[in-house]
């Protein structure tokens, strides 16, 4: 274990975003799923007993005596927040005293940065270049998250779970952010950051990054597995097993939806379902590639003159 580059990867200036985003990000989703169990529990009492919702018990804390009825902006809210941008300003302040600014020498053509990494932040689109052209990774698949977000509030039928934390009540919608931002985005944005190493091989945490490192791994097509050799016999292949996966998987994520989300699925329209379906299972394909990338060393799915998935 090389304890001394750990720390070296670990306190990097660029890296010290992500050392804080872990326990923040673990800290508010126990926060975020504390409160969520709080009115779960709630929500059942209230299912259980429809006298109970007409009392002052709907909310998780009751109304107690000598509460103020009304919370003006003026003192309390204001002074929460004035007091949270002091806080943050010392806060910045201490790290930009404290940490030099990640800044490199000018440019020289001689001399080039092993490994080469961009800034942390688009760090998960720069792991995607692992197992995707460059321009799925870099514009396809940008594009898909952006538009994928901008669809949520359109494809959203689900009227529960508005302005309070439930798991109960928006199991699927929790579900499949969790998956997409913590599994998918952060992982790779953490993979990125402290296991890729120089020529952006694969380091675990703690080993020497060896800048003479050579691997001895031949990547393969998935065509090649099953001996075709045209380009015209890959391209129909592939568009085989990519059409196979969207049925196959839309089928089995429809029997899913149906059995246990039967209220959406009533809710939403043919369009707003089968947005939800090409997403989701876009979003699905991301980690099935990179699994068969990792374990397999399979490059490429479908192979045509245009494009490789």
């Amino acid at each position: 274990m090389d304890w001394r580059q750990l720390w070296d990867i670990v306190s990097a200036p660029d890296n010290v975003p992500i050392v804080a985003l872990i326990p923040l990000l673990i800290f508010y989703i126990y926060l975020a799923g504390k409160q969520a169990k709080a009115n779960d529990d709630l929500i059942g009492e209230l299912e259980a007993s429809p006298a109970l919702a007409k009392t002052h018990h709907r909310k998780t804390w009751p109304f107690r005596p000598g509460w103020q009825k009304e919370v003006h902006v003026w003192p309390f809210l204001l002074r929460i927040e004035f007091l949270a941008a002091i806080i943050v300003t010392a806060i910045l302040m201490v790290w930009s005293i404290t940490l030099s600014a990640p800044l490199e020498e000018p440019s020289n053509p001689n001399l080039t940065m092993n490994p080469a990494k961009a800034p942390w932040y688009f760090l998960g689109l720069q792991e995607m270049l692992v197992y995707f052209d460059p321009w799925i990774a870099g514009v396809v698949m940008p594009t898909l998250i952006i538009i994928g977000l901008m669809v949520i509030p359109y494809i959203d039928t689900n009227p529960l779970g508005s302005g309070y934390y439930t798991w109960r009540q928006r199991k699927f919608a929790i579900g499949t952010f969790l998956f997409g931002f913590i599994i998918l985005w952060v992982s790779m944005i953490i993979i990125g950051t402290f296991i890729r190493g120089p020529g952006w091989q694969w380091f675990w945490p703690g080993q020497t990054w060896d800048h003479n490192r050579l691997i001895y791994e031949v990547n393969r097509d998935l065509p090649d597995l099953f001996g075709i050799t045209s380009n015209l016999g890959k391209a129909i292949f592939g568009a085989i097993v990519v059409g196979g996966f969207f049925i196959v998987g839309g089928l089995l994520v429809h029997a899913l939806f149906r059995r246990y989300n039967p209220r959406d699925y009533k809710r939403m329209s043919f369009l707003q379902y089968n947005l939800m379906m090409i997403f989701l299972l876009t979003m699905v394909a991301l980690p099935i590639k990179m699994l068969i990338r990792l374990l397999f060393h399979i490059k490429y799915v479908w192979i045509t003159p245009w494009f490789n998935i």
